[in-house]
């Protein structure tokens, strides 16, 4: 249970990291949300956003950075 504490505590900071780097170069990563394969649906007061694009992108810049982190170790 312990371990699962941490984790969190982890991860938290990450998305505190996360959020500042964004919020102080939020105008370079205007393009971040926009690309294309990123699906905007909306009528009227509804509106639905698929980022499909976007996700595949983090996810595979995650996918490296976990790659390099455990072969450093």
């Amino acid at each position: 249970m312990k371990d699962l504490g941490r984790w969190i505590i982890y991860f938290g900071i990450a998305a505190i990291v996360i959020g500042l780097i964004m919020n102080q170069f939020s105008d370079k990563l205007g393009w971040i949300g926009r690309l294309p394969g990123d699906v905007r649906l909306g009528y009227g007061n509804v509106k639905i956003y698929f980022p499909i694009t976007t996700l595949i992108i983090i996810n595979i810049a995650i996918f490296f950075i976990l790659r390099i982190i455990q072969w450093i170790k």
